[in-house]
């Protein structure tokens, strides 16, 4: 790999043998994939995808503790996932005890790490880092070091940013050198899509689901897709970025997605049209029945299929302002229409720290309060990686937390439907 004489001079130990260790690490990465040479991170904040205080990631603790040690701290501030615990949520006195006393027992101290290392500040946890109130939200063209797989893919794909699919401690590594190693999704050729992907559906489809049947098809590739333009537009909006989220968050998890694009709707499709297309493409057509297959051959991985749900999550990745609103208004709806006062099901919404402090302050927290449903920070999938709360029957929309952990995926109007009239 070609190196700057500021970058040798970093390798060489100018700035300590602590850095001299970053910069070798990611040279050693770089060259893995091919890279030729390394690119500044340009962009003005970073995101760290370990944010729980897992007790046997003990060589993560000691290794951020090299680093603080060593001076080797963030050249830009960082956002970082959501925090695994939170009191509100439902949980037993056994589930609890393993929580806070096998599982998240160093959640304390690793947070304290992260403020020494440039935490951007105390609410800054989440996984939606791009929405307006975390302000995180990085330009088009912006150089990133990022590892978490939906913000990586909201980034890359509905912001224009350049970014890989760099894994956790990565992160952290090149925002603390200021250079990334330059390879794939960080490359105009690495940029341009192998899939041509048509949809063609009756109705919009599911957002979770198109994104499950996207990644599950094209995998690590970069799909390019068509037939959007009548329900998502022609310009990015609050609505359509949310649906964008959700669906990037479902490439990403049920395959490898780090990038797409969508026809007439996102940055560089705007800009470069069918250019982005690679020559010899493959062509996927969806359809509704083809949803629907795919849909149907989710595994249900509880020991009883038939059992009444305990739990419900929404909000994976973590809900945004208006999604919130307008869950609220359709879980008001639902529930009047059913003669219920409140949900059925034990439901947590999980949206970002300061969304949530935005959302409170409008008519529309009582509201959601009066309905029964929790208002969350929390990380659905860290509750669910508790052994005794991945033996629940839980429920969600969410294809990410579905394909992580034991949770049974249903659609939004399944899901609503389930929460405010009851039934298995």
């Amino acid at each position: 790999m070609y190196l700057t004489d500021e970058q040798q001079a970093i390798l060489n130990g100018s700035k300590g043998e602590t850095l001299a260790k970053v910069m070798k690490t990611l040279v050693m990465y770089g060259e893995t994939f091919g890279a030729e040479k390394m690119v500044p991170v340009t962009s003005e904040y970073n995101h760290l995808v370990t944010s729980f205080g897992l007790k046997m990631m003990g060589p993560v603790f000691d290794l951020m503790q090299q680093l603080i040690d060593g001076g080797a701290v963030s050249q830009q501030k960082f956002s970082v996932d959501p925090r695994p615990l939170d009191k509100k949520v439902p949980a037993n006195f056994l589930q609890n005890f393993i929580f806070n006393n096998i599982m998240y027992a160093k959640q304390e101290s690793y947070e304290q790490q992260l403020q020494k290392l440039g935490l951007m500040n105390d609410d800054a946890f989440t996984c939606a880092c791009y929405l307006d109130q975390v302000g995180n939200a990085p330009k088009k063209g912006e150089i990133l070091s990022w590892a978490e797989s939906s913000a990586v893919v909201y980034a890359n794909s509905v912001l224009g940013a350049r970014c890989n699919r760099n894994s956790g401690i990565m992160d952290i590594m090149g925002s603390i050198a200021g250079f990334v190693p330059c390879f794939g999704l960080l490359t105009d050729e690495g940029r341009k899509a192998t899939w041509i992907v048509k949809v063609d559906c009756k109705n919009k489809p599911e957002a979770q689901l198109l994104g499950s049947a996207i990644g599950m098809k094209v995998m690590e590739d970069v799909p390019f897709v068509t037939g959007m333009e009548k329900w998502l537009g022609t310009e990015l909006n609050d609505e359509n970025r949310a649906y964008l989220k959700d669906f990037g968050a479902a490439t990403a998890s049920n395959g490898a997605v780090g990038l797409y694009h969508i026809e007439n709707l996102t940055p560089e499709a705007k800009e470069l049209g069918a250019s982005l297309v690679a020559p010899g493409a493959k062509v996927y057509v969806i359809d509704d029945a083809e949803l629907e297959r795919v849909k149907n051959n989710y595994p249900v991985v509880w020991k009883d299929k038939d059992a009444k749900p305990k739990l419900c999550f929404i909000g994976c990745p973590h809900l945004s302002m208006q999604q919130l609103i307008d869950w609220t208004v359709a879980v008001e709806d639902g529930l009047k229409a059913s003669g219920n006062k409140k949900v059925l099901i034990p439901t947590v919404f999980t949206t970002a720290p300061g969304v949530k402090k935005e959302f409170e302050k409008t008519e529309y927290a009582k509201r959601l309060e009066a309905t029964g449903v929790i208002l969350s920070y929390i990380c659905p999938l860290m509750y669910m990686n508790n052994p005794l709360a991945g033996k629940m029957p839980v429920i969600t929309c969410s294809n990410k937390l579905r394909t992580y952990t034991t949770a049974r995926f249903y659609t939004e109007a399944e899901i609503l439907a389930k929460i405010t009239k009851g039934g298995n």
